[in-house]
């Protein structure tokens, strides 16, 4: 009698018939309870639970039997999901406006910082001609021949400035000793030119620089870096120590991958739970640990710069728009219609023509969007000592998961965890004392408790990774470098 081989159930279907039958149950769950209430044998049951862990933030438990506990906390539902569409919308509507507003200012650079300066430009210089054809007749207020010839050489020296950096048709003469130094020399010793597009650093102006590109799978490449170096066997204090995140985002985290990347979790006397990806270990080259990635307190998070511009740029762009803002304001009070532009064009001086009327296209629409314009980088720096604040946290938050990793491990190596060394930690990567109940937060976040049974001053216990680390670093003894070799080989196409 040949005995047929066991299938494996997919992971999806699995996770169906589970979600099915635990429905409504509550507490813990060991692989034989999930089996025997859904009927699935043991294997697909396994398979089933961890994607049901990954995907509905459950947790794992491990026993001094070596037996795994499956505990789902918000059951089967996903309450966390409600939350994320909003925030996906509200996202989705801010980088929609973000995007709108990026088109209004390329059209505003476009029509309003060309069209309306050359706009102003011919009303300045027909009214500089109507003045010097009636010298004799009185002129008024803003429109005398002094405001005229200082508006008309602003203008002057706005065009100038805007075209000539930025010109294609520009030429610079290059230094007399360039032109005698090898090629190589030369474009070594000479100024690296910025090839970022004007409109380009307009936006920067007014919304900041653009933030670089992430990668979506990052934490996976870092990972299963971290995976290799350790010899295929991780806790989820090496998890932490490269992403950061929370026990309780890194414990479902870890189910996910084991499902991706074939891996398996060993649980250890004691209750230590190691996560086992040999697979991940299978290189062609050179057997041996390659260098683990960076721990995440390796790299601060900065405050970008305002703009990201240097200062001639933003200068000009404030100029540009200033000198929009200043002519459309003259444009509301002296009521420079549309229909009056005809009058202007044969002539007339401004004090001569009709009073009344609204300037709209000369006078609200550009004094409206100029002041838009400049409340835009002035929000963005009164808003600058809160995002700071948000960083500074960040940061302190990785010193304090640094401080305590390096006290977690080996029993010979163990350092006390105390309250003051954490809120030293703290201090020294936000650069302010942290509120007691922050150190708490954080500790609890990573699985810690008060040790009631210390001396002097607060010590902090964190049990689980305690264990942890001492099943993890019998694995990795023990773990074979054949595990990482690819084999020997006995065929090849190239032959």
């Amino acid at each position: 009698m040949t005995l047929e081989t066991p299938k494996l159930m997919e992971a999806r279907r699995a996770a169906g018939i589970l979600e099915s039958a635990l429905r409504g149950h509550t507490g813990d769950l060991t692989l034989a309870d999930a089996s025997a209430r859904s009927g699935l044998p043991l294997r697909d049951a396994e398979s089933g639970l961890h994607l049901l862990v990954s995907e509905h933030r459950g947790h794992l438990k491990a026993t001094t039997e070596g037996e795994l506990l499956f505990r789902f906390p918000h059951g089967f539902t996903k309450p966390w999901e409600t939350r994320t569409r909003v925030q996906r919308a509200l996202g989705a509507v801010l980088r929609g406006a973000a995007g709108a507003a990026r088109f209004v200012v390329r059209a505003w650079i476009a029509i309003v910082l060309i069209a309306y300066v050359a706009i102003f430009l011919a009303i300045l210089v027909a009214q500089m001609f109507a003045r010097s054809s009636s010298d004799s007749r009185e002129g008024g207020g803003f429109s005398g021949s002094f405001a005229g010839d200082f508006l008309f050489r602003l203008v002057a020296d706005a065009l100038f400035w805007t075209f000539h950096p930025f010109s294609p048709f520009v030429w610079t003469a290059e230094p007399a000793w360039s032109s005698h130094a090898p090629h190589a020399e030369r474009r070594a010793l000479a100024p690296q030119r910025d090839e970022t597009p004007f409109y380009e650093k307009v936006n920067r102006f007014f919304f900041g620089p653009a933030p670089a590109p992430r990668d979506p799978l990052e934490t996976e490449k870092l990972l299963l870096a971290e995976i290799r170096a350790q010899r295929g066997r991780i806790g989820l204090a090496d998890v932490m120590r490269v992403t950061g995140l929370p026990r309780d985002e890194a414990d479902p985290l870890m189910a996910r991958l084991m499902l991706d990347y074939d891996g398996t979790v060993d649980v250890s006397e004691e209750g230590g739970i190691v996560y086992r990806f040999e697979a991940i270990r299978r290189t062609a080259a050179d057997v041996g640990s390659p260098p683990p990635p960076p721990p995440v307190w390796a790299k601060r998070e900065e405050l970008p710069p305002l703009t990201g511009n240097g200062e001639g740029v933003n200068a000009l762009i404030v100029a540009l728009n200033g000198f929009n803002l200043l002519m459309s304001a003259y444009a509301l009070g002296a009521h420079l219609t549309i229909e009056k532009l005809g009058l202007l064009a044969r002539g007339e001086p401004l004090w001569a023509l009709p009073a009344g009327g609204t300037a709209v296209a000369l006078g609200v629409v550009p004094f409206v969007f100029s002041l838009a314009l400049f409340a835009l980088p002035l929000g963005r720096a009164l808003l600058r000592p809160l995002k700071q604040r948000r960083l500074a946290r960040q940061n302190a938050r990785r010193a304090v998961l640094q401080a305590i990793l390096a006290r977690v491990g080996p029993a010979q190596r163990r350092e006390p965890i105390t309250d003051a060394a954490l809120r030293r930690a703290w201090e020294e990567a936000a650069g302010e004392a942290p509120r007691p109940e922050e150190i708490t937060r954080e500790v609890a976040a990573l699985g810690g408790d008060v040790d009631l049974e210390s001396g002097e001053g607060i010590r902090y216990r964190f049990p689980d990774l305690e264990i942890e680390a001492k099943a993890v670093e019998a694995e990795r003894e023990a773990a074979s470098e054949e595990e990482a070799r690819a084999g020997k080989v006995i065929f090849s196409s190239d032959v």
